[in-house]
C-alpha cells in the first residue's frame, strides 16, 4: 500500500516535470526554426535604433527619472494588495485567527512601503500647494465661502 502511494506521488511530479520539458523543447525548436528560416539581408538603414519613424538624435543611453520607478513601485504595491486581500476577505470566516494575524503583517508589510513612496515625495502632486495661503482674488470678483454668505474682498 505504502509503495502504491509513493508511486503515484512521484508520478505526479512525473508529469509536471514533462510538460516544463516539453515548453522547454517546444522554445527551442521555435528559436532554432526562426534562426534558420529567417531572411537576413543586413542593410545600414535596418540597423538603424527605429523611434517612430524619426531618426534617432543624439545618445541612445538617457537617465531615466527614479520618479518612474517610484510609480511602478506604488502600483505593485496597490495591485497585490488588492490581489491578496479581496480572496482572503472572502473566505475570512474559515480561515481562522492564524490568517488574521497573517494578514496583519502582509498589511504591514505594506503600510512599510506606502510609507517608504510618502518619504519619497511620490504622493506629492506637482502644482500641489501646501503652504495653506489662499490665492487673491481677481478685482470685480467675490469669494464664496462655504458655509457663509457671500462677503465681498
Amino acid at each position: 500500500m505504502l509503495a502504491r502511494a509513493v508511486e503515484s506521488y512521484f508520478q505526479s511530479y512525473g508529469v509536471v516535470l514533462a510538460v516544463a520539458v516539453a515548453g522547454m523543447l517546444l522554445v527551442t525548436v521555435a528559436f532554432l526554426a526562426a534562426k534558420l528560416i529567417a531572411p537576413r539581408r543586413p542593410v545600414a538603414e535596418k540597423l538603424l535604433t527605429y523611434e517612430c519613424g524619426i531618426d534617432p538624435v543624439g545618445e541612445g543611453w538617457s537617465q531615466t527619472q527614479v520618479r518612474y520607478f517610484l510609480y511602478a513601485f506604488l502600483f505593485v504595491i496597490f495591485d497585490v494588495e488588492s490581489v491578496f486581500l479581496f480572496p482572503w476577505a472572502v473566505v475570512f470566516s474559515r480561515l481562522g485567527y492564524a490568517a488574521v494575524v497573517e494578514m496583519a503583517v502582509f498589511i504591514g508589510i505594506l503600510a512599510v512601503g506606502l510609507l517608504y513612496a510618502y518619504k519619497k515625495g511620490v504622493l506629492h502632486w506637482e502644482g500641489m500647494e501646501t503652504t495653506g495661503r489662499r490665492s487673491r482674488t481677481p478685482a470685480g470678483f467675490t469669494r464664496v465661502t462655504p458655509g457663509r454668505e457671500r462677503v465681498p474682498v
